[in-house]
């Protein structure tokens, strides 16, 4: 399965069972699959990201890697791999949420997806937009911290 390269923002709503509708725009990006399975888990922010089953299988076997009797490895898979649910949408193009992963996200009913590297941030309107309020004030100024070291940078 082929990793796809997922962009954009979303404004989406919650219905009373949880349910989410996938964007369309979203829906195409990731293709004409008639059952597109996903990973629901939580975020390393207060958020909740949703894999596609590509991505899943790549990260997952990553962590799959760590040794076990480290420790500081051992409570790393724990934290990742708690809540994470195998999911499918439903004919409406809707995915169920689980109730105790809105619960620690603090998603009631407006929800953004923020798609970037392969997956979907789910987050709390709110939330998201305390985020965007603390971005730096010099967005270079980050960037030359995390992308200055590169040998080959593109820009």
């Amino acid at each position: 399965m082929e990793i796809v390269q997922l962009l954009g923002e979303y404004d989406c709503k919650l219905d009373a069972k949880g349910r989410l509708r996938m964007p369309s725009g979203l829906i195409n990006q990731l293709g004409e699959n008639e059952k597109l399975t996903f990973v629901v888990n939580r975020g390393f922010e207060k958020c909740l990201i949703l894999y596609p089953e590509a991505m899943w299988k790549k990260i997952s076997a990553e962590v799959n890697q760590l040794n076990l009797y480290n420790k500081k490895n051992r409570d790393f898979s724990r934290y990742f791999y708690r809540g994470a649910q195998e999911m499918l949408m439903d004919g409406a193009d809707r995915i169920l949420l689980p109730k105790r992963l809105l619960e620690y996200a603090g998603i009631d009913r407006d929800a953004i997806l923020s798609a970037y590297n392969g997956r979907i941030e789910i987050w709390a309107k709110h939330e998201y937009d305390q985020m965007l309020d603390e971005e730096p004030t010099d967005f270079s100024d980050l960037a030359e911290d995390v992308l200055g070291k590169l040998d080959n940078p593109t820009q």
